[in-house]
């Protein structure tokens, strides 16, 4: 049912020796998205490690509300990502699309200046989140573009690692404006847009413009026999390329991500958890986002060594086991070590799964199509931790916040195991994509 331990051992060591054979050479066009994810997630995560105490506490809404929010941070990017990857594939340049896209979150921050209401906010999250969906797949196309094949989860760790700065210094950002200016989420907002700014202009000016490798083939030459349809299959035809997304290797794939999606709450449950316990003050809430950064700094680039020489699926299905701990931690206490594993463990998770994904779907994507095929992958887990986040939303309000979590954690356990077999089960055809 599942792969041997011989045939695991085997595998690893062929995957192993082959990428050993190229050293890892870091691309300048990976260095510099990096760079502009690292710009741009000071300038977002600012924002989202002050939203949750601006929402409940400034704006007093419910903690239903902040779970939509939650939802709707989450998944309002679903609604472009497969078109944006798709637009980018059939222009064959990426970088136009992803342009459009770091402008569009740009001008969601200039209006935090003025919204203060409900709707205000989710329009601003809205568009925000749009931003991201239209300039994620298109970013990652040209980062699978630059990358080494043999080092391709690695690749995608050293921008995750870029990117991780700029998360990890965008709470301490926000955290030293509130130590000076109380009350100072204005402050905030206005440093928030400047750095934004900063980015756009970073990938304007230094990223390349390069097409897309792939060269289109005639029509007749895009049929596959249904068993391996996904190997020479081109972009021609938006409905027929999304057919063929859910089918063979890539279909197993969505499947398990989706269902692990739904099991995946966002961060800043876990963090309200945390310091629902009563232990911390509410001053202390951003820091919590750095934490977890560091971890996921310390890890990305390991982690996708890890998984580029032995399985990508296995080491992305095997990450939510420490999503499960940091659930489980949560929900245990306020205590300090409680805290700490908590972060570490949701830091792990993210190194183990953010990058991987990303790789994992290129590989799998049909020829041609690689920015359509992440983008389909990001936007399944996007319209699963919509539904995650707010359903949880409405659990926390009826049973509480640590029940909720045991919840979660318990569903998580139970999928882990199926999301295995889906990918690596031999009843399925074992996805060996890195051969």
């Amino acid at each position: 049912m599942y792969l041997s331990l011989s045939d695991w051992r085997s595998n690893k060591a062929s995957n192993t020796s082959r990428a050993a054979k190229v050293a890892f050479k870091a691309s300048p066009t990976v260095i510099a998205l990096g760079i502009v994810s690292m710009l741009t997630d000071i300038s977002s995560e600012s924002v989202a490690a002050i939203l949750p105490m601006y929402i409940t506490g400034a704006l007093g809404l419910s903690m239903i509300a902040y779970g939509f929010f939650e939802g709707l941070n989450q998944s309002a990017s679903a609604l472009v990502r497969i078109a944006a990857g798709y637009a980018a594939d059939q222009t064959s340049r990426p970088k136009p699309v992803a342009v459009a896209g770091y402008g569009l979150s740009m001008v969601a921050r200039i209006g935090l200046l003025f919204a203060t209401g409900f709707a205000g906010i989710a329009a601003i999250i809205g568009v925000d989140r749009v931003g991201k969906g239209i300039r994620t797949a298109p970013r990652d196309a040209m980062i699978q573009q630059a990358s080494q094949p043999e080092h391709l989860a690695r690749s995608f760790g050293l921008h995750r690692l870029l990117d991780t700065i700029g998360a990890t210094a965008g709470p301490m950002l926000a955290f030293v404006v509130l130590l000076l200016v109380p009350d100072g989420y204005r402050a905030v907002f206005v440093l928030s847009l400047a750095v934004a700014i900063l980015g756009v202009a970073v990938l304007v000016l230094v990223v390349p413009n390069r097409k897309l490798g792939a060269k289109p083939v005639p029509a007749a030459q895009s049929r596959t026999s249904a068993a391996e349809p996904e190997r020479s299959i081109q972009v021609l035809k938006f409905k027929p390329l999304l057919r063929m997304l859910s089918r063979g290797r890539m279909g197993r794939m969505l499947c398990a991500a989706g269902l692990l999606g739904l099991l995946t709450v966002g961060d800043g449950f876990v963090y309200l958890a945390l310091m629902a316990h009563g232990t911390m003050d509410y001053f202390w809430f951003p820091l919590l986002f750095v934490g977890s950064n560091l971890v996921f700094l310390l890890l990305a680039i390991p982690l996708g060594k890890l998984a580029d020489r032995t399985s990508r699926a296995a080491v992305f299905v095997a990450g939510h086991l420490a999503l499960a701990v940091a659930y489980l931690c949560a929900s245990g206490g306020g205590s300090l070590f409680f805290i700490v594993s908590a972060l570490a463990a949701l830091g792990l998770f993210y190194a183990a799964t953010d990058g991987v994904l990303a790789a994992l779907a290129g590989q799998l994507s049909p020829e041609g199509s690689v920015s359509t095929g992440i983008g389909a992958a990001q936007t399944v887990v996007a319209v699963a931790r919509l539904l995650s986040a707010t359903g949880f939303g409405v659990l926390w309000v009826l049973f509480g916040s640590n029940l909720a979590l045991l919840g979660v954690a318990a569903l998580l356990l139970l999928a882990v195991p199926l999301a295995w077999y889906l990918l690596l089960g031999k009843a399925s055809r074992p996805i060996e994509e890195n051969s």
